[in-house]
């Protein structure tokens, strides 16, 4: 019986030892293994650094196309729309300038630019030429706004719409001055066939008028101002007899992969826009820079224009711009019927 407990004792001592043995080696290889291990600084390092690279993936690049004139060339020259997009990850290039929305619009189907403002109407040849376009934002018109009409030289006899029956009157094919020509004769119940049309961009429109190859010209800002403070033209329109949006048009690829890209920039400019309303004096100043014209001239642009604010289309919009779409078509200016409620960007829904 002695000799069993003895056993046990002698057993019982070398399992406490084994068991020391393997808890120290437990905690040794525990202690080796974290010294190998990186510490919680470099774990933060390899967060931060995972954290960095998805961001750069999902930074986004904007590039706004402009015309001379108009809030995209201020809001460039300013530099807080490049800021505040900067801070949401999104990098601005700009694009321009471009003498009209032709060209633009050209760019923008080129993939050299994104985003670009146009007039509705020529937004609406584009796109009905097959242009992959769509809606982001609009300017909706103002009835008493003097940004548009139809001028001629100060020694011209003619001084009413009437008075072109016969005369040759410049205009860019399919676009503003082309629509406001027509729109100006319907209103006098004047046949357009009476009237003769000539196609001319609007640099080469005003030596056209000023050295009398046309009668007249249908324009608009800032070409009217420079026409009538600088050439002694003068208006024989006042307000538009159908007074047109200004459309933000996004290439459609981008508005599909950058979505919060383009309505970021949409909130920016509407923020610009908001700037250029309170600070006319300022906006006058960076016209005189951008498009080298008279303080003279900006003052009465800035005057003509009036307020303008940048908004979300909706359903009252789409209607209207919808039944300038359909009249354009009736008159031949565009080749097919264009569905506005299918061009609104998906941003814009």
């Amino acid at each position: 019986m002695n000799e069993f407990k003895n056993l046990l004792f002698f057993l019982l001592q070398h399992s406490i030892k084994s068991l020391n043995a393997s808890l120290f080696a437990s905690s040794w290889l525990g202690l080796a293994i974290s010294g190998c291990a990186p510490s919680n600084s470099t774990n933060t390092n390899i967060t931060a650094k995972t954290v960095s690279n998805q961001t750069q993936e999902k930074s986004s690049l904007i590039r706004l196309g402009y015309q001379k004139g108009g809030v995209v060339p201020i809001a460039r020259q300013r530099g807080e729309l490049e800021k505040k997009l900067a801070a949401e990850n999104i990098k601005v290039e700009w694009a321009g300038p471009f003498d009209r929305c032709a060209t633009l619009l050209q760019a923008i189907s080129a993939n050299q630019a994104d985003i670009g403002g146009c007039g509705d109407i020529p937004g609406l040849s584009a796109i009905a030429a097959g242009q992959e376009l769509c809606i982001g934002a609009v300017q909706r018109p103002r009835a008493e706004s003097l940004a548009n009409a139809i001028v001629v030289r100060g020694d011209s006899p003619i001084r009413k719409p009437a008075d072109l029956v016969g005369k040759k009157v410049a205009v860019n094919q399919a676009g503003a001055g082309e629509y406001l020509l027509l729109k100006v004769l319907e209103k006098e119940k004047i046949p357009k066939d009476k009237v003769q049309r000539v196609f001319l961009a609007p640099t080469d429109a005003a030596p056209a008028l000023y050295q009398g190859t046309v009668d007249a010209w249908a324009v608009w800002e800032p070409y009217v101002s420079v026409a009538e403070l600088e050439h002694g033209a003068r208006r024989i329109t006042t307000t538009h007899p159908a007074p047109t949006y200004s459309v933000m048009l996004v290439r459609n690829e981008a508005a599909a992969k950058s979505p919060e890209a383009v309505k970021a920039t949409f909130s920016g400019l509407s923020e610009e826009y908001n700037w250029l309303n309170a600070n006319t004096a300022k906006s006058e100043e960076f016209l005189v820079k951008e498009i080298k014209i008279s303080p003279a001239v900006a003052k009465r642009v800035t005057e003509n224009q009036g307020p303008q604010l940048l908004v979300t289309p909706n359903a009252d919009d789409v209607a209207k711009i919808q039944k300038t779409a359909d009249w354009m078509l009736e008159q031949k200016i565009l080749s097919k019927r264009v569905d506005v409620a299918a061009t609104i960007c998906p941003t814009a829904k």
